[in-house]
């Protein structure tokens, strides 16, 4: 199965820096999206170590007998302890983290064929769309995703709710102890997309779902959607990877 991608990242129309960072691996091995929060100086430097200590460390242990989720857990956890360490040498970016997420197509030991596994803390999100179906693959770690697993307020009321941006775990806290690994169900002719934010708090998923089936390559995708995002107030940055498995392989 080939696979098509790409991906780009947009200050947005009001914020002054960008908060975001992405990286994509030539080889299409592995995807990563994060989200800086903690000031000016403070998410840029977040987002920036995440994604680079994440990706050095994907790149270290690629070829290693370890499974796939323990290297993904390991990958984050190392990314957690190098922005608290920078944290530590910097007391004026104490209060930075980012989120991430991340997309790997890694042969397990007994596997001959790379498996999609999908990684996250935050609230940046992984898409699929198979056919007319899109389905968020990500939960979102947040309080409002947390209330509404518990009943307290409704999904009408998460879309508004003043405390949708906080969330209940990141990178860059003492307290991370879990991540949310899964094995992903990817076939030829789905697309996939990974985001922070910035995207999905300006374009609704049934727009993004249109754009992912209409639009056949990657880059249009991202380009299209990064300009809805600005038409609609682009309040916060947006970074998009576009990844589509072609059907005809």
């Amino acid at each position: 199965m080939k696979l098509y991608f790409t991906g780009d990242t947009d200050a947005g129309l009001v914020r002054s820096n960008n908060q975001d960072a992405y990286c994509i691996d030539p080889e299409g091995r592995f995807f990563i999206v994060a989200d800086g929060m903690g000031g000016h100086a403070g998410g840029q430097e977040a987002s920036t170590i995440a994604v680079q200590t994440v990706q050095e460390y994907l790149l270290q242990y690629w070829d290693s007998p370890h499974t796939s989720p323990w290297l993904l857990e390991q990958a984050v956890f190392e990314a957690n302890r190098a922005i608290l360490d920078d944290q530590d040498a910097h007391p004026e970016r104490a209060d930075m983290g980012t989120t991430v997420v991340i997309l790997i197509f890694r042969p397990d030991p007994d596997q001959q064929d790379p498996q999609p596994w999908c990684a996250h803390v935050g609230d940046s999100r992984l898409y699929r769309l198979r056919g007319s179906h899109l389905e968020q693959i990500t939960e979102d770690h947040t309080w409002v995703t947390r209330a509404l697993r518990l009943g307290n307020i409704t999904l009408e009321q998460c879309r508004t709710h003043p405390w949708r941006h906080v969330l209940s775990q990141c990178l860059g806290r003492r307290d991370l102890q879990q991540v949310d690994v899964q094995l992903m169900d990817v076939l030829p002719g789905d697309r996939l997309l990974m985001c922070s934010d910035g995207l999905t708090e300006e374009v609704p998923d049934d727009i993004i779902a249109q754009n992912l089936k209409k639009m056949r390559a990657s880059e249009m995708v991202v380009t299209s959607l990064i300009s809805i995002a600005k038409e609609r107030g682009g309040r916060d940055n947006i970074t998009i990877v576009a990844i589509v498995a072609d059907m005809h392989q």
